[in-house]
């Protein structure tokens, strides 16, 4: 097994160890946020950093990176106060990624790429059409994180649209149902496998499968 000490991973090359911290935690959320400026320009972007807050409110945040350079997506959103978060699907995986690509604030990533503008409901920012989870939020808070010069944004979730066929009665989603993609480090995308599902843990009860269930 490869080891690698703080002081090894701090004398890698830059490029190397993005990689590396990147994917060696594992398979993460794959997600477009979708954005609009207040002239009415577009703005969409792949993140992987989206994270559950809480369900009581509703609430995700997501990890911005250092704006030291223009972030568009973090620049529509204190014009707005609005974002949406929409799950990348199999087929969209390389308009995703494209999405990534560095373009002029005036020039909207749905042009660029084969993902449509969806709008509902009167809000102002537009979902990606075809993703099967598809969140409408509302900006709440930020906290800047001094070690590395991160912001962590909070949003609420005001709107939530999901495809029937991957919701349980218990309000559970089956995202391989949809074939959800995660991703692997910076550039990666797999399709992952549903292998079970148990029942709530309590101690000294065995843990048993939702799914075997009868």
């Amino acid at each position: 097994m490869n080891h690698f000490t703080s002081k090894d991973l701090n004398e890698l090359p830059s490029r190397y160890r993005a990689n590396l911290i990147n994917s060696c935690t594992g398979y993460k959320p794959c997600n477009l946020l979708a954005t609009k400026d207040s002239n009415g320009v577009t703005n969409l972007a792949i993140f992987n950093s989206i994270i559950h807050i809480g369900s009581n409110p509703p609430m995700l945040g997501f990890i911005l990176r250092p704006t030291t350079v223009p972030r568009n997506t973090y620049k529509n959103i204190k014009e707005t106060g609005v974002f949406t978060v929409n799950q990348v699907q199999k087929d969209m995986i390389a308009d995703a990624h494209h999405t990534s690509a560095k373009y002029d604030e005036h020039i909207s990533e749905f042009d660029k790429t084969n993902l449509t503008e969806e709008y509902q409901n009167d809000f102002l920012a537009p979902y990606v059409k075809n993703s099967p989870i598809q969140l409408g939020c509302k900006y709440i808070n930020e906290y800047f994180i001094q070690e590395n010069d991160t912001i962590l944004i909070i949003g609420a979730i005001e709107h939530l649209y999901i495809h029937d066929e991957i919701l349980h009665s218990d309000g559970w989603a089956q995202l391989d149902k949809a074939e959800v993609v995660a991703a692997i480090g910076l550039d990666g995308y797999a399709l992952p496998t549903l292998l079970n599902r148990f029942t709530y843990a309590q101690p000294d009860q065995q843990t048993e499968s939702l799914l075997n269930k009868s």
